[in-house]
């Protein structure tokens, strides 16, 4: 048995209660189909009348038979009684099915609609939200929610209509049963309220026990199942032999679901077992409380027939609705997964300033420090730097020296744990992110590429904003220009098979390029280059660098590498080692110094002299 992790243990989960839920959902019908609303009322009225309609029917067609009168008056009476009651029965039976018709697509499309309110909060996610454990397990418990199969928001739709029909037929119900037993009526509504009390803790046990613990592992069976899968992984699975250890490592996770899941069956088999007892007991009072009515009373056989009719529907409906209740809990349970996550404050309450309009930017590290989530010790440690206007900053050191976690912070895709970063004197954290992020025009060590036309992929933007000749330039510029001019699409080429099958994929060269190609065409004021060009080698990522730093012009530029050959026409130097900037200043001021960065340069320049060598023969 593996470790789960309980609700108790995320601080970010939250209870709203059962009655907020249900104006909240009810708000939702209203916001995306308010036409759903009548049509669930006509259905819960309807469906409530049928369940001891023919109850009544059966008493007046025995007190008709039973009656002392001409057979010729008796059989005009029946006829006109069917038809009546045909009528009144096809009528309920017309709106019980149309509402039944009417709701269930309505109720899914305002689930799909909730489900972009989760994707739109996750694309706003602060990048930092991201790599948190309790708001990835918030946001798998919120993506369960939106899932169907009646649980979650839809599961609340569907049973409001079953509550409020069972709710119906209770009141109308009871004040009839009331008048054959009062102490019938307070026998069965304490078995009801007995079993309500055992489901009630049922599913809480199953929540808490087996879905709140069950959302990590669906996290890692989603993965399992990616990598096993997805043919971007193939290559290395087969090559290193992967293929055992992946199996054991799936076979693991699914031991962790199939422990919960039994545990589920078996909490639902227990339950079981006392709803049929208690469902036998209730019959027995029923028929005992009717049979000491007909002795005792003299309570004639239509009327036996019209209670039946009516005890059972008030002992059925009152312990359906006291059992769907639970459900109904359940699904609040589950809508408080959906609402913890969409209420997430990702973006904070503070209320920002505009950025000042200006063309010239000065960024400035204040003693910045900062700690990875539950990490004990700093990724980066009291930096104080300066990009000055139009300045190109090389970022250089060894891999987990720091380099990528500054970008991260200059970028703003983290904030600092200690200290601050200013923009022209001001602390980036009084801008609005989304305006701060217009500042910038990053390119990535890993590309990532939609499936989307080359112009879209370029500009980032949808096809009505997409100018494709500036597109076109940029590609051009990139080194991507013979490439698209094969096409036979040219720059509307779709790129991947994901959504049409005569999509082109690129190769790693050119999606690098086509990173290139995005942060010319989006012209921002400051470049950012972090080791997009790490599949190169030495000399291929200097000249690339040198050409890309020619296009830019005199805007301020940061590049980052691990080979410090590669920077070499940089303004400044940025030396980091163990999360700290341990030297900074120009390349031949460096060298002077002899240092960690000469050091390390010569011991690259012997490799960079020996490729030089072997290009040139």
């Amino acid at each position: 048995m593996g470790e789960y992790k309980d609700s108790a243990d995320n601080p970010l989960h939250r209870r709203f209660g059962t009655w907020k839920n249900t104006v909240y959902i009810v708000k939702k019908l209203k916001q995306y189909c308010p036409a759903v609303i009548p049509i669930a009322l006509l259905g819960i009225v309807c469906g409530s009348i049928l369940s001891y309609y023919w109850g009544f029917i059966g008493k007046y067609v025995i007190d008709l038979v039973q009656m002392q009168a001409r057979m010729e008056e008796k059989t005009q009476r029946l006829l006109w009684l069917l038809l009546i009651v045909g009528g009144g029965a096809a009528a309920l039976t017309f709106g019980n099915v149309f509402s039944q018709n009417k709701t269930w697509y309505r109720f899914i499309y305002v689930r799909m609609q909730m489900i972009l309110e989760r994707v739109d909060k996750v694309l706003g996610l602060n990048y930092q939200m991201l790599e948190s454990p309790e708001v990835l397990d918030v946001h798998e418990r919120a993506t369960q929610a939106t899932g169907g199969n009646n649980n979650g928001v839809e599961g609340m739709m569907n049973l409001m209509v079953t509550l409020g029909g069972q709710l119906f037929t209770v009141v109308v119900t009871f004040g009839s049963v009331v008048v054959l037993s009062p102490w019938l009526v307070a026998a069965l509504t304490g078995l009801c309220i007995l079993q309500f009390f055992y489901y009630r803790k049922i599913i809480r046990t199953d929540k808490k026990e087996v879905w709140d613990k069950l959302a990590p592992v669906w996290r890692q069976v989603h993965y399992m199942s990616r990598i096993t899968q997805d043919f971007d992984f193939a290559k290395d699975i087969r090559l290193f032999h992967l293929s055992g250890f992946l199996l054991k490592k799936q076979k693991d996770v699914y031991a962790k679901r199939e422990d919960r899941m039994d545990h589920c069956r078996e909490l639902w088999f227990r339950h079981s077992l006392v709803v049929e007892l208690l469902f036998v007991v209730g019959k027995g009072l029923i028929y005992g409380a009717l049979f000491y009515a007909v002795l005792k009373k003299g309570l004639s056989i239509g009327s036996f027939t019209l209670y039946l009719a009516l005890a059972t529907a008030f002992s059925q409906s009152l312990l359906q609705f006291l059992h769907r209740f639970g459900d109904y809990e359940r699904a609040s349970l589950e809508v408080d997964d959906f609402r913890t996550f969409i209420e997430l404050d990702c973006r904070g309450k503070e209320e920002t300033i505009p950025i000042p309009a200006s063309r010239e930017w000065t960024i400035e590290f204040h003693d910045v420090s900062y700690r990875y989530h539950k990490q004990e010790k700093n990724a980066l440690e009291h930096l104080n730097l300066t990009l000055h206007p139009g300045e190109k900053l090389a970022v250089v050191g060894l891999n987990g020296a720091g380099k990528t976690t500054m970008i991260k912070l200059l970028l703003r895709l983290y904030d600092p744990t200690e200290g601050c970063i200013t923009l022209n004197g001001v602390d980036i954290r009084r801008f609005s992110r989304e305006e701060y992020y217009k500042l910038f025009s990053p390119v990535f060590q890993n590309v990532e590429v939609l499936a989307f036309p080359i112009s879209e992929n370029i500009s980032m933007k949808t096809a009505q904003e997409t100018d494709c000749s500036r597109a076109e330039r940029a590609a051009d510029q990139a080194g991507l220009g013979d490439k698209i001019s094969s096409l036979p699409k040219g720059i509307e080429t779709e790129l991947l098979k994901v959504i049409t099958e005569d999509g082109v994929d690129l190769s790693g060269g050119e999606k690098q390029k086509l990173a290139l190609a995005r942060a010319l065409y989006k012209a921002a004021p400051i470049v950012v280059l972090d080791e997009p060009t790490s599949a190169l080698d030495a000399l291929a990522e200097q000249q690339l660098y040198e050409r890309f730093d020619q296009m830019i012009g005199e805007k301020s530029a940061v590049y980052i590498s691990h080979r410090l050959a590669s920077t070499r026409f940089c303004d400044k130097v940025a030396m980091f080692m163990d999360g700290r900037m341990i030297e900074y200043g120009t390349h031949d001021r460096l060298m002077e110094q002899g240092g960690e960065y000469a050091r390390m340069f010569e011991m690259q320049a012997q490799y960079y002299q020996e490729e030089r060598k072997e290009a040139q023969a």
